[in-house]
Protein backbone atom coordinates (compact mmCIF):
# COMPACT_ATOMS: atom_id res chain seq x y z
CA UNK A 1 0.00 0.00 0.00
CA UNK A 2 1.18 3.62 -1.24
CA UNK A 3 1.89 5.83 1.90
CA UNK A 4 0.03 9.22 2.34
CA UNK A 5 2.25 12.17 0.51
CA UNK A 6 0.33 15.23 1.62
CA UNK A 7 0.88 18.42 0.17
CA UNK A 8 -0.66 21.48 2.25
CA UNK A 9 -1.60 24.64 0.25
CA UNK A 10 -2.59 27.85 2.42
CA UNK A 11 -4.70 30.55 0.24
CA UNK A 12 -5.87 33.82 0.14
CA UNK A 13 -6.88 35.13 -3.06
CA UNK A 14 -5.21 32.73 -5.26
CA UNK A 15 -7.74 31.93 -7.94
CA UNK A 16 -5.34 32.87 -10.50
CA UNK A 17 -2.78 30.02 -9.60
CA UNK A 18 -4.53 27.60 -7.85
CA UNK A 19 -6.07 25.54 -10.79
CA UNK A 20 -2.95 25.16 -12.92
CA UNK A 21 -0.65 24.44 -9.37
CA UNK A 22 -3.24 21.73 -8.59
CA UNK A 23 -3.53 20.20 -12.01
CA UNK A 24 0.57 20.20 -12.15
CA UNK A 25 0.55 18.49 -8.43
CA UNK A 26 -1.25 15.46 -9.87
CA UNK A 27 0.44 15.20 -12.96
CA UNK A 28 3.50 14.17 -10.95
CA UNK A 29 1.89 11.20 -9.21
CA UNK A 30 2.69 9.35 -12.72
CA UNK A 31 6.36 9.70 -11.53
CA UNK A 32 6.33 8.35 -7.89
CA UNK A 33 5.79 5.00 -7.34
CA UNK A 34 5.87 4.80 -3.49
CA UNK A 35 3.18 7.27 -2.52
CA UNK A 36 -0.07 8.32 -3.13
CA UNK A 37 -0.51 12.60 -3.84
CA UNK A 38 -3.68 14.16 -2.05
CA UNK A 39 -3.96 18.12 -1.58
CA UNK A 40 -5.27 20.01 1.32
CA UNK A 41 -6.25 23.37 0.85
CA UNK A 42 -6.58 25.92 3.57
CA UNK A 43 -8.47 28.92 1.97
CA UNK A 44 -8.01 31.92 4.70
CA UNK A 45 -11.45 34.25 3.39
CA UNK A 46 -10.38 34.90 0.21
CA UNK A 47 -12.59 37.53 -1.59
CA UNK A 48 -12.18 36.19 -5.18
CA UNK A 49 -13.00 32.99 -6.61
CA UNK A 50 -10.29 30.54 -4.80
CA UNK A 51 -12.90 28.19 -2.49
CA UNK A 52 -15.14 28.06 -5.76
CA UNK A 53 -12.47 27.56 -7.79
CA UNK A 54 -11.19 24.10 -5.43
CA UNK A 55 -14.37 23.06 -4.95
CA UNK A 56 -15.03 22.81 -8.77
CA UNK A 57 -11.74 20.53 -8.23
CA UNK A 58 -12.32 18.01 -5.94
CA UNK A 59 -15.66 17.09 -7.89
CA UNK A 60 -12.87 15.63 -10.26
CA UNK A 61 -10.53 14.47 -7.59
CA UNK A 62 -13.03 13.45 -4.99
CA UNK A 63 -9.89 11.25 -3.30
CA UNK A 64 -7.62 13.03 -3.37
CA UNK A 65 -8.64 16.74 -3.09
CA UNK A 66 -9.09 18.62 0.63
CA UNK A 67 -10.59 22.10 1.17
CA UNK A 68 -10.90 23.37 4.81
CA UNK A 69 -11.94 27.45 4.58
CA UNK A 70 -10.76 29.59 7.77
CA UNK A 71 -10.01 32.50 8.87
CA UNK A 72 -7.36 34.91 7.72
CA UNK A 73 -4.41 34.89 10.64
CA UNK A 74 -1.57 34.64 9.02
CA UNK A 75 0.67 31.72 7.04
CA UNK A 76 1.69 29.66 10.15
CA UNK A 77 -1.71 29.96 11.95
CA UNK A 78 -2.90 28.44 8.42
CA UNK A 79 -0.09 25.81 7.96
CA UNK A 80 -1.17 24.46 12.24
CA UNK A 81 -4.60 24.37 11.18
CA UNK A 82 -4.03 22.12 8.27
CA UNK A 83 -2.05 20.02 10.38
CA UNK A 84 -4.62 19.50 12.99
CA UNK A 85 -6.80 18.37 9.64
CA UNK A 86 -4.46 16.04 8.28
CA UNK A 87 -3.60 14.58 11.45
CA UNK A 88 -7.61 14.02 12.14
CA UNK A 89 -8.95 12.89 8.96
CA UNK A 90 -6.01 11.96 6.63
CA UNK A 91 -3.16 10.36 8.19
CA UNK A 92 -0.27 11.22 5.88
CA UNK A 93 3.20 9.30 6.31
CA UNK A 94 5.16 12.95 4.72
CA UNK A 95 3.34 16.57 4.65
CA UNK A 96 4.55 18.68 1.94
CA UNK A 97 4.56 22.94 2.97
CA UNK A 98 4.21 24.82 -0.53
CA UNK A 99 3.62 28.01 -1.86
CA UNK A 100 0.27 28.27 -3.66
CA UNK A 101 1.29 31.11 -5.99
CA UNK A 102 3.64 29.04 -8.19
CA UNK A 103 6.80 30.11 -7.02
CA UNK A 104 7.32 26.47 -5.96
CA UNK A 105 8.20 24.11 -8.89
CA UNK A 106 5.98 20.44 -8.41
CA UNK A 107 8.28 18.67 -10.36
CA UNK A 108 10.86 18.99 -7.49
CA UNK A 109 8.45 16.58 -5.69
CA UNK A 110 9.35 13.31 -6.64
CA UNK A 111 13.35 14.46 -5.73
CA UNK A 112 12.16 15.40 -2.19
CA UNK A 113 10.25 12.58 -1.62
CA UNK A 114 13.54 9.83 -2.67
CA UNK A 115 15.19 11.89 0.01
CA UNK A 116 12.42 10.99 2.22
CA UNK A 117 12.57 7.17 1.05
CA UNK A 118 16.66 7.39 1.42
CA UNK A 119 16.11 8.34 5.32
CA UNK A 120 15.48 11.92 5.84
CA UNK A 121 12.93 13.71 8.30
CA UNK A 122 12.47 16.43 6.55
CA UNK A 123 13.73 17.69 2.97
CA UNK A 124 14.08 21.71 2.21
CA UNK A 125 13.56 23.13 -1.37
CA UNK A 126 16.80 25.67 -0.29
CA UNK A 127 17.76 28.67 -2.18
CA UNK A 128 20.73 29.43 -0.75
CA UNK A 129 23.04 26.21 -1.91
CA UNK A 130 24.65 25.09 -5.57
CA UNK A 131 21.86 24.79 -7.99
CA UNK A 132 19.45 27.13 -6.20
CA UNK A 133 18.34 30.42 -6.62
CA UNK A 134 16.41 33.44 -6.21
CA UNK A 135 14.40 35.63 -9.28
CA UNK A 136 16.52 38.14 -10.77
CA UNK A 137 14.39 41.02 -10.78
CA UNK A 138 13.71 41.04 -7.06
CA UNK A 139 14.08 44.24 -5.49
CA UNK A 140 17.30 45.03 -4.10
CA UNK A 141 15.55 45.45 -0.65
CA UNK A 142 13.43 41.94 -1.10
CA UNK A 143 17.49 40.26 -1.80
CA UNK A 144 19.35 42.00 0.84
CA UNK A 145 15.71 40.74 3.28
CA UNK A 146 15.60 37.28 2.17
CA UNK A 147 20.06 36.54 2.08
CA UNK A 148 20.79 38.60 5.48
CA UNK A 149 17.55 37.20 7.09
CA UNK A 150 18.97 33.51 6.74
CA UNK A 151 22.38 34.66 7.60
CA UNK A 152 21.65 36.11 10.73
CA UNK A 153 19.70 32.63 11.62
CA UNK A 154 22.29 30.82 10.74
CA UNK A 155 24.63 33.14 13.08
CA UNK A 156 22.29 33.33 15.95
CA UNK A 157 21.56 29.39 16.16
CA UNK A 158 24.93 29.23 14.99
CA UNK A 159 23.59 26.38 12.73
CA UNK A 160 25.98 26.43 9.51
CA UNK A 161 24.65 23.34 7.80
CA UNK A 162 21.31 24.40 6.68
CA UNK A 163 21.12 27.40 4.23
CA UNK A 164 17.69 28.13 3.57
CA UNK A 165 15.95 28.07 7.26
CA UNK A 166 12.68 30.16 5.67
CA UNK A 167 12.18 28.31 2.68
CA UNK A 168 7.95 27.58 2.25
CA UNK A 169 8.68 24.37 0.00
CA UNK A 170 9.55 21.23 2.05
CA UNK A 171 8.42 17.70 2.88
CA UNK A 172 7.95 16.76 6.83
CA UNK A 173 7.89 13.39 7.85
CA UNK A 174 4.05 13.78 9.70
CA UNK A 175 6.01 12.30 13.20
CA UNK A 176 7.99 15.72 13.41
CA UNK A 177 4.80 17.99 12.63
CA UNK A 178 2.64 15.83 15.54
CA UNK A 179 5.73 16.36 18.58
CA UNK A 180 5.82 19.84 17.28
CA UNK A 181 2.24 21.31 17.62
CA UNK A 182 2.69 22.60 20.77
CA UNK A 183 5.61 24.14 19.64
CA UNK A 184 4.51 26.26 16.75
CA UNK A 185 1.10 26.73 17.25
CA UNK A 186 1.92 30.44 18.66
CA UNK A 187 3.80 31.71 15.79
CA UNK A 188 3.09 32.88 12.06
CA UNK A 189 4.12 34.62 9.13
CA UNK A 190 7.91 33.35 8.16
CA UNK A 191 8.80 32.58 11.94
CA UNK A 192 6.50 29.66 11.65
CA UNK A 193 9.72 28.31 9.75
CA UNK A 194 12.21 28.98 11.60
CA UNK A 195 10.31 27.38 14.64
CA UNK A 196 9.56 24.38 13.18
CA UNK A 197 13.07 23.73 11.26
CA UNK A 198 14.31 24.67 15.13
CA UNK A 199 12.36 21.95 16.67
CA UNK A 200 13.16 19.31 13.98
CA UNK A 201 16.86 20.10 14.73
CA UNK A 202 16.63 20.13 18.86
CA UNK A 203 14.39 16.50 18.01
CA UNK A 204 17.51 15.29 16.06
CA UNK A 205 15.40 14.47 12.76
CA UNK A 206 17.78 13.98 9.87
CA UNK A 207 17.98 17.38 7.38
CA UNK A 208 18.35 17.45 3.86
CA UNK A 209 18.38 20.56 1.19
CA UNK A 210 18.40 20.44 -1.97
CA UNK A 211 18.39 23.33 -4.68
CA UNK A 212 15.41 25.15 -5.71
CA UNK A 213 14.70 27.99 -8.41
CA UNK A 214 12.56 30.08 -6.68
CA UNK A 215 9.69 31.71 -8.95
CA UNK A 216 8.01 35.07 -8.37
CA UNK A 217 4.42 35.32 -8.40
CA UNK A 218 2.72 35.92 -11.77
CA UNK A 219 -0.63 36.87 -10.22
CA UNK A 220 -1.68 38.07 -7.27
CA UNK A 221 -0.19 39.85 -4.99
CA UNK A 222 2.88 39.13 -2.49
CA UNK A 223 1.94 38.91 1.44
CA UNK A 224 5.36 39.50 3.26
CA UNK A 225 5.82 42.34 5.33
CA UNK A 226 9.68 42.70 5.77
CA UNK A 227 9.69 45.08 9.10
CA UNK A 228 7.25 42.89 11.36
CA UNK A 229 9.63 39.23 9.32
CA UNK A 230 13.11 40.56 10.58
CA UNK A 231 11.31 41.98 13.96
CA UNK A 232 9.65 38.68 14.25
CA UNK A 233 12.91 36.77 13.47
CA UNK A 234 14.81 38.76 16.32
CA UNK A 235 12.72 38.16 18.73
CA UNK A 236 12.71 34.16 18.32
CA UNK A 237 16.66 33.85 18.06
CA UNK A 238 16.47 35.95 21.25
CA UNK A 239 14.21 33.61 22.96
CA UNK A 240 15.44 29.79 21.71
CA UNK A 241 18.73 30.04 20.42
CA UNK A 242 21.34 28.40 22.69
CA UNK A 243 24.04 30.16 21.07
CA UNK A 244 22.46 34.03 22.15
CA UNK A 245 22.08 32.32 25.40
CA UNK A 246 25.77 31.25 25.92
CA UNK A 247 26.73 34.57 24.73
CA UNK A 248 25.07 36.20 27.35
CA UNK A 249 26.04 33.73 29.93
CA UNK A 250 29.57 34.54 28.62
CA UNK A 251 29.10 38.69 29.55
CA UNK A 252 27.68 37.37 32.83
CA UNK A 253 30.45 35.55 33.36
CA UNK A 254 33.31 38.10 32.49
CA UNK A 255 31.52 40.58 35.22
CA UNK A 256 31.19 38.16 38.17
CA UNK A 257 35.10 37.73 36.97
CA UNK A 258 35.99 41.26 36.60
CA UNK A 259 34.02 42.36 39.61
CA UNK A 260 35.33 39.75 41.93
CA UNK A 261 38.82 40.53 40.80
CA UNK A 262 38.73 44.24 41.31
CA UNK A 263 37.07 43.44 45.25
CA UNK A 264 39.88 40.61 46.22
CA UNK A 265 42.80 42.79 44.58
CA UNK A 266 41.59 46.80 45.72
CA UNK A 267 39.52 45.72 48.36
CA UNK A 268 40.50 42.86 50.40
CA UNK A 269 44.00 43.35 49.10
CA UNK A 270 44.96 39.85 47.73
CA UNK A 271 47.38 38.80 46.56
CA UNK A 272 46.77 38.91 42.65
CA UNK A 273 47.02 35.44 41.66
CA UNK A 274 44.99 34.04 44.07
CA UNK A 275 41.98 36.74 43.51
CA UNK A 276 42.51 35.60 39.84
CA UNK A 277 42.21 31.86 40.56
CA UNK A 278 39.29 32.48 42.65
CA UNK A 279 37.64 34.63 40.68
CA UNK A 280 37.96 32.73 37.09
CA UNK A 281 36.78 29.55 39.44
CA UNK A 282 33.51 31.64 40.29
CA UNK A 283 33.14 32.71 37.04
CA UNK A 284 33.32 29.48 35.62
CA UNK A 285 31.45 27.76 38.10
CA UNK A 286 28.31 30.48 37.13
CA UNK A 287 28.82 29.95 33.30
CA UNK A 288 28.10 26.08 34.13
CA UNK A 289 25.26 26.20 36.06
CA UNK A 290 23.85 28.99 33.95
CA UNK A 291 24.74 27.29 30.69
CA UNK A 292 23.49 23.68 31.84
CA UNK A 293 19.76 25.72 33.38
CA UNK A 294 19.19 28.10 30.77
CA UNK A 295 21.69 28.01 27.66
CA UNK A 296 21.09 24.14 27.03
CA UNK A 297 18.11 23.43 29.24
CA UNK A 298 16.85 21.48 26.33
CA UNK A 299 19.56 19.09 26.96
CA UNK A 300 20.54 19.45 30.45
CA UNK A 301 22.79 16.85 32.50
CA UNK A 302 21.10 14.66 34.27
CA UNK A 303 22.59 11.26 36.48
CA UNK A 304 23.64 12.76 40.40
CA UNK A 305 26.04 14.28 41.44
CA UNK A 306 28.98 12.34 40.19
CA UNK A 307 28.37 13.24 36.36
CA UNK A 308 27.67 16.91 37.27
CA UNK A 309 31.03 16.94 39.50
CA UNK A 310 32.90 15.11 35.82
CA UNK A 311 31.09 17.44 33.49
CA UNK A 312 31.81 20.36 35.50
CA UNK A 313 36.04 19.42 35.44
CA UNK A 314 35.69 18.74 31.49
CA UNK A 315 34.33 22.34 31.36
CA UNK A 316 37.06 23.37 33.34
CA UNK A 317 39.26 21.81 30.81
CA UNK A 318 37.75 23.92 27.62
CA UNK A 319 37.67 26.94 29.91
CA UNK A 320 41.34 26.28 30.44
CA UNK A 321 41.86 25.70 26.56
CA UNK A 322 40.04 29.33 26.20
CA UNK A 323 42.92 31.17 28.23
CA UNK A 324 45.54 29.12 26.36
CA UNK A 325 44.45 30.42 23.20
CA UNK A 326 43.59 33.71 23.92
CA UNK A 327 47.08 34.39 25.80
CA UNK A 328 49.15 32.75 23.05
CA UNK A 329 46.80 34.33 20.20
CA UNK A 330 47.48 37.97 21.99
CA UNK A 331 51.49 37.48 22.37
CA UNK A 332 51.55 36.59 18.58
CA UNK A 333 49.49 39.50 17.29
CA UNK A 334 51.53 41.90 19.89
CA UNK A 335 54.96 40.38 19.01
CA UNK A 336 53.86 40.96 15.02
CA UNK A 337 52.13 44.31 14.88
CA UNK A 338 52.62 45.51 18.40
CA UNK A 339 51.01 46.29 21.68
CA UNK A 340 49.05 49.34 20.76
CA UNK A 341 46.12 47.85 20.08
CA UNK A 342 46.40 44.57 22.27
CA UNK A 343 42.79 45.29 22.96
CA UNK A 344 41.27 45.06 19.63
CA UNK A 345 43.40 41.91 19.11
CA UNK A 346 42.12 40.43 22.07
CA UNK A 347 38.07 41.59 21.05
CA UNK A 348 38.70 39.91 17.66
CA UNK A 349 40.10 36.94 19.00
CA UNK A 350 37.37 36.18 21.85
CA UNK A 351 34.84 36.99 19.28
CA UNK A 352 36.04 34.86 16.23
CA UNK A 353 37.92 32.44 17.86
CA UNK A 354 37.12 31.44 21.77
CA UNK A 355 33.12 31.94 21.49
CA UNK A 356 32.92 29.74 18.39
CA UNK A 357 35.43 26.89 19.95
CA UNK A 358 33.88 27.18 23.33
CA UNK A 359 30.37 26.69 22.11
CA UNK A 360 31.10 24.21 19.42
CA UNK A 361 33.28 22.18 22.47
CA UNK A 362 30.82 22.36 24.80
CA UNK A 363 28.25 21.00 22.54
CA UNK A 364 30.48 18.19 21.42
CA UNK A 365 31.91 16.93 24.83
CA UNK A 366 29.23 19.14 27.96
CA UNK A 367 25.81 19.03 26.52
CA UNK A 368 25.81 16.00 24.04
CA UNK A 369 22.36 15.46 22.23
CA UNK A 370 21.40 12.25 23.90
Amino acid sequence: MKKIALIILPTHNEAGNIEKLIEEIFKEQEKIEKFLLKILVNDSSSTDKTAEIVKRLIKKYPENLYLIETKKEGLGKAYYQAFLYAKEKIKPYVVFEMDADLSHSPKKIPEMLLEIEKGADMVIGARYIKGGSIPKDWGLHRKVFSFFGNLIIRLGFMNLKIHDWTSGFRAIKFWILNNSLNHIKNYSGYVFQIALLDFAIKEKANIKEIPINFIDRKYGKSKIFFSQYIFNIFLYILKFSSFIKFFIVGIIGFFIDFGLSYLFIEKIHQTVWLATLISTEIAILSNFLLNNFWSFSHKKIQGGFIKYLFNFLKFNFVSAGSVFIQTLGLQILVNVFGKNLWYLYKILIITFIIIPYSYILYNKLIWRNK
